[in-house]
C-alpha cells in the first residue's frame, strides 16, 4: 500500500529515529528490524509521524507512554487513528508497560495481524524473545 509521505516532516522523523524511546528501541532491534516483511520506523504519513509502518500489511504500530492517557493527547490519537483508517491503515497500539512486561505477546500480536492481512504463515523467528 503506497501512502504519500509528508516531506515537511522528514527531518522531524529523522530526529525521532535517533531518539527512540527505550520501548521503541526494544521492539525495533529485538523484533521488527529482522521481521521478514519490511517495516519502517518513524515514518511520516500525511501530517503525522507514526512509530512503525508496515506498508505491505497496511498497519501502523504505536507504542504509547503515559502521556497518551491525558485527555487531549488521547483525543489527538483518536483523530489520528481515524485519518489513518480512512487511508486504509489499521493502527495497533501498545503501551510501554506491555512492551516491558509482555514483549512476547506484543510480538505475537503484531505477527498475527500482519500475517492475517497479507495471508502468510506466522513468523517463528527467535527475534521475539526478550533480550
Amino acid at each position: 500500500m503506497f501512502v504519500q509521505r509528508n516531506r515537511n516532516l522528514i527531518n522531524a522523523a529523522k530526529q525521532l529515529r535517533k531518539n527512540m524511546t527505550k520501548q521503541e528501541r526494544h521492539l525495533w532491534y529485538d523484533f521488527l528490524r529482522s521481521y521478514p516483511v519490511k517495516i519502517y520506523k518513524q515514518r511520516s504519513i500525511r501530517n503525522y509521524i507514526v512509530d512503525f509502518y508496515c506498508a505491505a500489511a497496511g498497519i501502523v504500530i504505536e507504542i504509547d507512554g503515559k502521556q497518551h492517557q491525558i485527555d487531549e493527547i488521547y483525543e489527538n490519537d483518536t483523530e489520528r487513528d481515524s485519518v489513518l483508517n480512512e487511508l486504509g491503515i489499521d493502527v495497533l497500539r501498545f503501551t510501554n508497560k506491555e512492551v516491558d512486561e509482555h514483549f512476547e505477546n506484543v510480538c505475537a500480536e503484531i505477527d498475527r495481524v500482519i500475517m492475517l492481512k497479507i495471508g502468510s504463515p506466522p513468523f517463528k523467528g527467535e527475534s521475539c524473545q526478550r533480550s
